[in-house]
Order: C-alpha cells, then structure tokens, then sequence
C-alpha cells in the first residue's frame, strides 16, 4: 500500500533526470515502461514525480548492473502492480542463472585440466566418446564428435564456418575428419558457448591457442569470466538494497 502522494515533494522530471545523467526522455520512457509509477499532472498537463518515483528510479538503475535491462524491468513492473512475490520470483530466478553460470565457470575450468595433458581424443568423457569411431588414419567424423560433445552436427558445421574448428576432409569420401587438435577446439568451442561467450569471441580465443601450441592464453579469459560473476553478485546485493529501500517507501 503505498503512501499519499499528496504527502511528497513535487519533483519535475529533469529533477529525476540530471540525478542519474538521464534525459527528460528517458525518464518518461521508463514511467512508461512500467519502471516508474504513473506519474502525476499538473492543472497543465505536466508531468509530476515524487520521492516514490525517484526512490524507483534509483532502484532500477541499481537492478541492471547485476540483472540486466530486461530482468530489471520486469522486476519493476511487477512490484509497481503490486505483485511483489512475482517479483521475488524473477529475482530468484535470475540468481538461480548466475549460479548456473558458475558451475558452467568450473566446468570449463575442469575442461582444461582435462586438454592440458594431450588435447586429443581419448582424454576426457567428450573425448573417449569421440574416439570411438576414428578414421584409420587418426581422426574422426562429425557424427561422433557430434554425439560426444552433445551437440548436432550443424552446431559443428556452424562452428567450421566461423572458424572454429578446422577439419580436413577424407581423401576418399570427402566426410570431414576431425584431428586432436580439431577436438581440442571443439571441446573449448562448446564449454565457451555454455559460458555464454559469442562465436565471434571465442574463434580469436581458440586462433589463439593454435598460434601458442596450448591452452595458456584462456587462462586471461577464465580470470575475466570469474571476475565478471563476482561483479554481477556484488551488483546484485548493491541492487538489492536499492529495491529493498523502495518497498520501504511504497509501504
């Protein structure tokens, strides 16, 4: 139940505005995105806001660093139509995904442990499965590596298009043959895209693991990924204060 309005300060858009170095505009986008209660009006027409608006204000902005724009937005709406369990859900949800991706972290991390030594098929659980099925001559087909990482093979051929992996083909049949090397950046290819890393981020990152013969210049990028998680929970605790003072407000 929220307070009289008629009890706050009359605050001007540009008032809420230049507090977050925002235009008037975006802050009449987010009133109507639902972020921001509906605004007051003047005998004029004129937009009116209140402590309650800036309180919502400041929550949302504090939302999206940990949340993201879209997540933030619906947390929100949710608790300015009053459906604050609704919005706890969403919240919950959005921490459940960030500890999602911190097991994603430690499986690519044990994924790595796992290539250091060889990096050729018949290291790992992805790999005996893959090794299965070899050519005669050292290498194996893309329905095996296939099956072995769980993907389809059109994730693979999808990956060879952008650089990814690099197979040869069979002298005879013309099928694609996947060498040590090839699974090696399959296996990194498909512990990076569960990370959630575009494949235009990660092909310089395997281009660059060919180029130094190993796996030393994905440690940078473990680092960076554990530190971005650690980020987005500190931003979650600073975001939560911020909606926790506006449910105060909104009592």
């Amino acid at each position: 139940m929220q307070r009289n309005p008629q009890m706050r300060e009359r605050l001007r858009p540009v008032d809420l505005a230049r507090e977050h170095g925002l235009s008037t505009q975006a802050v009449r986008n987010y009133e109507e995105a639902g972020i921001l209660p509906a605004a007051g009006r003047t005998a004029h027409g004129y937009r009116t806001y209140t402590s309650l608006h800036a309180g919502a204000l400041r929550a949302f902005l504090a939302l999206v660093p940990g949340h993201g724009h879209r997540t933030a937005t619906s947390i929100m709406r949710a608790v300015n139509e009053d459906a604050v369990d609704e919005a706890f859900r969403i919240i919950d949800e959005s921490h459940a995904q960030l500890l999602d991706d911190r097991r994603t972290l430690r499986a690519v991390e044990t994924a790595l442990r796992d290539l250091a030594p060889a990096a050729a098929p018949g290291h790992g659980a992805e790999a005996g499965a893959v090794a299965a099925s070899g050519t005669e001559w050292g290498g194996t087909f893309i329905g095996p590596l296939a099956r072995g990482l769980g993907v389809r093979p059109a994730t693979l051929r999808k990956w060879e298009r952008a650089g990814l992996v690099r197979p040869r083909r069979d002298p005879v049949t013309g099928y694609r043959v996947y060498d040590a090397a090839d699974v090696r950046d399959a296996r990194l290819a498909h512990q990076l895209r569960r990370g959630g890393y575009l494949l235009e981020q990660i092909a310089p990152l395997i281009e660059q693991v060919r180029a130094a013969g190993g796996l030393e210049p994905l440690q940078a990028t473990l680092r960076d990924w554990h530190d971005r998680l650690s980020a987005r929970g500190r931003a979650m605790l600073t975001g939560a204060a911020a909606l926790d003072a506006y449910l105060s407000e909104r009592a």
